[in-house]
């Protein structure tokens, strides 16, 4: 019986190490038919806003998630010192096919003190895909600085979150998500802007590496494929937007182009198999893409190309990263403040099923441009505000997050098996040796007993020593406990 059980559970324990040796990364997706909406994170905290900052529930770091109706605002409360800058972003998530207006639904994002200054100029995304409806995100910060003067005492914010939007946009409640993050502060000067000049804005060609590599873009920031210097293809459907992620260190930039095919070259889209031919007219707006820092702060605004049937191109340069930018008061250098995972978002219009009725190739050139530097002397681990070599190896291996994680996961169990593997061969070893020895000893005469003045030992008996040395060992700190 003890046998049967332990065999059982040996097998039990190998069946599960070995399933998540292969457990699979793919985040699960919505069928072929549905385009899946962004994928809030299943760490996020629920939190429900109020209409005033005097009952605003409580933030802490890490993220939230929340709904916000067309007209309404919200009020979370934080706690802030005065020697750590905060920020604070929200994404909007609309479902796909949801009916927004450019420029005209948007969100607006501000942190205040309590007496109700605004730290900052705060945010205001809204769409500009010709009525697509994607996620859309920025922040709003609490820094400190010797340019600033608001703000920097101790003491409690508020995170102010409205949206506005006409009737015409319909009345759809959007889900969104906050992420409240805190960057430390330095240990010793601060980095001043970088000078006028210093580097060039002239925007270079696309990479053209001979070999493309398969991406697998997620649903927005928590479940973004990740990607490195190289090209890569996915595939796109129309009203789809997929997210990308790429660790950028400092002093580093991107160069980033966004392509499709050809209409009339495309056959995987066609109903028949056969390649499609020339449709007329075009989408105005119908293929973006858009760039956001490690906080999900937007580096400038998404930008939207037209889409005529014949290939297409949407493309990004970004300044290179530096402390100093966020003194910069151009958006787009702005965001480019700190090293780590920065974010694309492509999206594919809904009327470009005109085209690509079942989707389409999507080509995604990146380029992380010029050597990594030194970053600033934080008084701690940057954490999230830093690039490490685990990061530029789950990028090569182009993986998600979960991907990431579970690999990490598979690699210590399966580290710890194996040391559970030797550990168990070694024992296994000196137990026989163990035996091999109390064997030996149960039939040699014991002649130099009565030596210390003590007795001699009684005859041996044939196979008690063995059955009592087996007994010990099995009581012994060496064994295996009782019931095992």
């Amino acid at each position: 019986m003890v046998t049967a059980r332990r065999t059982h559970r040996g097998i039990a324990v190998l069946a599960t190490l070995g399933a998540v040796a292969v457990l699979p990364g793919a985040v699960g997706v919505a069928s072929a038919d549905a385009i899946p909406g962004y994928r809030i994170a299943d760490s996020a905290t629920r939190v429900g806003g109020s209409a005033s900052n005097s009952d605003a529930p409580r933030l802490s770091p890490g993220l939230h998630t929340d709904r916000i109706k067309r007209g309404e605002k919200k009020y979370y409360s934080v706690n802030l010192d005065d020697r750590t800058n905060a920020y604070f972003s929200a994404v909007a998530a609309p479902r796909p096919g949801t009916k927004v207006r450019d420029y005209g639904d948007k969100l607006t994002i501000n942190v205040q003190d309590s007496s109700g200054h605004t730290c900052d100029t705060g945010a205001s995304p809204f769409f500009r895909g010709g009525g697509m409806a994607y996620p859309i995100a920025d922040y709003a910060t609490r820094r400190i600085g010797p340019d600033r003067t608001a703000c920097q005492k101790a003491g409690p914010y508020y995170l102010v979150l409205s949206r506005q939007g006409s009737a015409a946009s319909g009345s759809d409640i959007w889900p969104i998500e906050l992420d409240y993050l805190e960057e430390p502060p330095l240990k010793g000067s601060t980095p001043a802007r970088p000078g006028q000049g210093t580097w060039s804005t002239a925007t270079p060609a696309p990479r053209t590496d001979p070999t493309e590599r398969a991406a697998r873009g997620g649903t927005g920031f928590n479940d973004a494929g990740s990607v490195t210097s190289g090209v890569w293809t996915d595939r796109i459907r129309p009203g789809e937007t997929r997210f990308y992620r790429v660790p950028v260190d400092w002093g580093q930039r991107l160069n980033l182009s966004a392509e499709l095919p050809n209409a009339g070259g495309s056959t995987t889209g066609s109903p028949n198999g056969r390649a499609l031919g020339r449709t007329s007219g075009f989408v105005a707006s119908g293929l973006g893409l858009g760039v956001y820092n490690p906080a999900r702060g937007a580096v400038g605004g998404a930008t939207f190309v037209p889409y005529r049937g014949e290939p297409a191109a949407a493309k990004e340069f970004t300044a290179p990263v530096d402390y100093g930018n966020r003194f910069n008061p151009v958006n787009a250098v702005s965001a480019m403040r700190f090293a780590g995972w920065y974010y694309i978002a492509v999206s594919l219009h809904p009327d470009a099923a005109r085209y690509f009725p079942k989707g389409t190739d999507l080509t995604l050139r990146v380029d992380v441009r010029l050597h990594a530097k030194d970053g600033p002397d934080y008084d701690r681990p940057a954490g999230t505000f830093s690039v490490t070599p685990e990061d530029r190896d789950t990028a090569r291996k182009g993986q998600s997050p979960q991907q990431a994680r579970e690999a990490e996961k598979s690699g210590v169990l399966m580290t710890v098996a194996y040391a559970g593997i030797g550990t168990g061969v070694v024992l296994l070893a000196g137990l026989g040796t163990w035996t091999l020895v109390a064997r030996r000893a149960a039939v040699v005469p014991a002649v130099t007993a009565g030596t210390s003045g003590e007795p001699p030992a009684p005859p041996a008996v044939p196979g008690q020593s063995t059955r009592t040395t087996q007994q010990g060992q099995r009581g012994s700190q060496f064994g295996p406990p009782p019931g095992w």
